[in-house]
Parts: C-alpha cells; sequence; structure tokens
C-alpha cells in the first residue's frame, strides 16, 4: 500500500484496509483514493471534506469522460460515508450530485493497422532502453491477443505464467473470479522474448511480478495507462490534448476480432459466446453480446447471415 500523505492520510489507510478485509478486490477505488490524497496534497488543502470539493476532485481532469468523473464522485462519497463513523462533522455528499450514464461509452475498435502502428511506437519508446519499449510492446501484444483487462496484465507475477504450456493463471480479478487463459503460440513467442531479455537485463531481480518497469517495480496500471496514450498520440490515433483510444479498447479489440473471425467462418456465434465470456472473464452472459452489435462489420455480418437464411427458407418453402 502506498504511504498517503494529505490530512486525510491515516483515514484512508484505514479506510482501505478495512475494504480489503471486508472482501473487495477491485483496484479502482484504490487508484482513486491515491489521486485524491496527492490532489489535497498538491493543492495543501486543510479544510474538510466538502461536496463542493468532492467535485471538483472527480471532474479535476478534464480528458475524463462524465461516467469517469461519476466513479470518482462515488469513491468519494462512500469515503465521506466512512469518515462520518468517526467524526459526526464529516459530510453525507449527495448520491445524485454525479451520475453514471446507462449508456455505454463508444469503445475505439482498432484496425489491423492501427494495432500495427502501436505495437512498433510502443516497441521504440526509447532509444536508451531497449528493455522497456519490450516490456510495452508485450504488454499490450497480450492484452490485444488475449482481451486481458490492463488490471490483470499489470498484475501478473512470474508464477502467473506458464512459459512451456503458455497457459495464463489469472487469479482473483474483477468479481472475485479466477480463470485460465491460454495463449496463441505467436503470443506466447512473444511473451518469452520478453521473459528472457528481461531476466537477461535484471538478473538479480527479485520482483515476483511479471512485467517490471526500470525500477525492477510492478506496473501502476496508471502508468500504463499513460504510456499507451504516449504511444497511441506518437501512432497518430490521440491528440496531445482530449480523450482517444485506450489501453482498455485493446480488450474490445479482441472481443470483435474473435466475433468477426467466427462469423466469417460460419460458426455459430451465439453458441460460443459463453465460451467468449469465460475465456474474458465476464460475469453476465450480457457483457459479452454486447459486442455482437459492437462494429458495423459486425453488424454487416449478422445481417448477411441472416438475409441468406431467409433466402434458404423460401427456397424450401
Amino acid at each position: 500500500m502506498k504511504t498517503f500523505q494529505s490530512l486525510f492520510a491515516e483515514s484512508l489507510s484505514a479506510y482501505i484496509k478495512l475494504r480489503r478485509a471486508l472482501g473487495f478486490r477491485s483496484e479502482e477505488p484504490g487508484y482513486f483514493l491515491e489521486a485524491f490524497d496527492r490532489w489535497i496534497f498538491e493543492r495543501n488543502h486543510t479544510g474538510p471534506l466538502s461536496q463542493e470539493l468532492a467535485l471538483e476532485f472527480a471532474c479535476s481532469n478534464s480528458k475524463t469522460s462524465t461516467n469517469y468523473c461519476a466513479r470518482r464522485y462515488q469513491v468519494i462519497r462512500h469515503f465521506s460515508e466512512y469518515l462520518s463513523t468517526f467524526d459526526p462533522r464529516a459530510p453525507f455528499l449527495d448520491p445524485k450530485a454525479l451520475q453514471r450514464s446507462k449508456a455505454r461509452d463508444p469503445r475505439h475498435i482498432y484496425t489491423e493497422q492501427e494495432l500495427q502502428k502501436i505495437l512498433y511506437e510502443a516497441r521504440h519508446v526509447s532509444q536508451k532502453n531497449p528493455v522497456c519499449g519490450l516490456t510495452l510492446h508485450t504488454m499490450i501484444g497480450l492484452a490485444a491477443s488475449t482481451g486481458l483487462r490492463i488490471s490483470e496484465v499489470v498484475r501478473l507475477d512470474r508464477e502467473d505464467v506458464d512459459l512451456k504450456t503458455g497457459v495464463l493463471n489469472v487469479s482473483y480479478t474483477k468479481f472475485n473470479k479466477s480463470r485460465l487463459v491460454p495463449l496463441h503460440r505467436t503470443t506466447l513467442q512473444v511473451v518469452c522474448n520478453y521473459a528472457a531479455a528481461r531476466d537477461a537485463a535484471f538478473p538479480n531481480c527479485q520482483a515476483v511480478a511479471f512485467f517490471i518497469n526500470s525500477r525492477q517495480k510492478r506496473f501502476a496500471r496508471n502508468t500504463l495507462q499513460q504510456l499507451f496514450a504516449g504511444v497511441a498520440c506518437r501512432a497518430g490515433l490521440r491528440g496531445p490534448k482530449g480523450r482517444g483510444p485506450s489501453f482498455h479498447d485493446l480488450r474490445h479489440h479482441f472481443a470483435t476480432e474473435r466475433l468477426v473471425r467466427w462469423y466469417k467462418a460460419g460458426i455459430d456465434v451465439q453458441a460460443m459466446l459463453p465460451i467468449l465470456a469465460t475465456y474474458m472473464g465476464h460475469a453476465h452472459y450480457t457483457d459479452t453480446a454486447y459486442y455482437l452489435t459492437a462494429t458495423a462489420e459486425l453488424l454487416a455480418l449478422a445481417a448477411e447471415r441472416y438475409q441468406n437464411w431467409i433466402e434458404r427458407r423460401e427456397a424450401e418453402s
């Protein structure tokens, strides 16, 4: 756990420990609370937690979506409720002050050319430290070829990656679920190449993490997000300001690419959705079925298949 610095430091640390003791495993609240602590500390804020302060923090990054801001706000709201059990002056923040939209945020589905540009820029992100580029290249390629969440990529330990069988053990992730993820042979080769380069560059490294940074530490999710944003910018997919394609969109790329291939191969996609849901670690069938309408190509393939079915029915009657 990171050390907090703001006037809420002691309470933040105790709150996160309590969440973990109660079995909450989602990492996002922890990231938001760490960001909140830094934000409070950098502003040298010495006053109480207030509705205005929570909203200002939640919306402090202009590059994020309304839903992302709402998630940040709700985390601070729950923290304020925790504070109120010890300090009667702590306010109860309005749960409706900043609400998430029920509509899904539009996702960027990478073309093959875009993905190759991103992988190229990642591989050449640092001329002074080639291992840095290889690490980022491997993390991006792994996510694109398996659909792993960004938190699942950074949380992989060495013991979770079987380089002989090519199977990942993805443990206790979102929804407190674990699963085994087999790798394609080409992905496995890239992962093996990274592992060999990592061990050659850091022969005495004691870190348990599979992916490590130049300080031989596990990557923070926010760090990987920022590195990816820079790579996407150099690849011409994002501007210097505002939102754009993200690391998480690699997960959507994987799902839609798999569905497109199944459609083109004439496979019963509906029957395969539960398998895809298990592979991706989805908690609900609807989370996977959403991808059926994710791209124009998928809709066109589905429409074509339906039209062919209609024509066959008419020919038989």
